[in-house]
């Protein structure tokens, strides 16, 4: 019977310091994700490579908190109005990629990530941009059409809700984007497909808010900038990772 014991505290003993020891650590890659091309755009530190959008710093309601990006609304703003600090990646532009992320809701919160991010004075980061929803999908206020929840490609095809975590929980979102075909995933489950400059794409956007966009009329761009929304409220962003394809 002892030995029994011993043997089972062992074994669990065993699988504990292996979970501890190997479970990968927030804003680092693995030899295998290295190998496979993967690069961190953030670090958990600073904002290298990082900057507000039309602008040469990154603004002031950003800060870094326990290893993730923190966007919080500016002062002076109420919450649902941005302070102006929407922010890109400024080191490099992308074409064909595979980009991960991790990013948490405050309360109500609403954001963005975008992809495809050109600047041009005066406009818009979301002007000729394809966003990515960020949300509090039970107390957003913009959680009142579908194709406007977490997950979604914004106004144009709902991602299915019940493949996101609540408010106060990580989620992963991954955007693979390769020859125009774009799948997106949630937490390790396809929500979203679509393949830019087709006739499926132009149909999106004709039936979407952007039909009036020049942007996206004229459109998008086949390369350019990774890009975070600030939309007044509460959102973190960690373990943001991209490798070309």
């Amino acid at each position: 019977m002892k030995k029994n014991l011993i043997s089972v505290f062992l074994i669990s003993f065993v699988m504990v310091f292996s979970t501890q020891t190997f479970a990968q650590k927030d804003n680092k890659l693995t030899r295998k994700e290295k190998k496979n091309g993967w690069e961190l755009l953030f670090n958990g530190k600073n904002f290298n490579g990082w900057r507000q959008y039309a602008g040469e710093t990154m603004p002031d309601n950003w800060t870094i908190e326990d290893g993730a990006m923190k966007v919080f609304t500016g002062e002076g703003k109420q919450p649902g109005h941005g302070a102006g600090g929407d922010i890109i990646f400024s080191d490099e532009q992308f074409k064909d990629f595979e980009l991960s992320i991790d990013w948490k809701a405050g309360d109500m919160a609403n954001s963005g990530i975008f992809y495809y991010v050109k600047e041009e004075p005066g406009k818009p980061i979301y002007y000729a941009a394809p966003e990515i929803q960020v949300l509090d999908n039970e107390n957003a206020t913009d959680n009142k059409i579908d194709s406007h929840l977490a997950g979604s490609l914004y106004d144009m095809i709902a991602a299915d809700p019940s493949t996101v975590n609540p408010a106060g929980e990580w989620n992963t979102c991954v955007i693979k984007v390769n020859d125009g075909k774009a799948t997106v995933s949630m937490n390790g489950t396809k929500v979203v497909e679509y393949t830019h400059w087709t006739n499926e794409w132009d149909e999106l956007v004709e039936n979407s808010k952007f039909k009036s966009f020049p942007g996206f009329t004229e459109g998008i761009a086949k390369k350019g900038y990774i890009g975070l929304q600030d939309h007044g409220y509460t959102v973190w962003f960690k373990n943001i990772k991209i490798r070309e394809l």
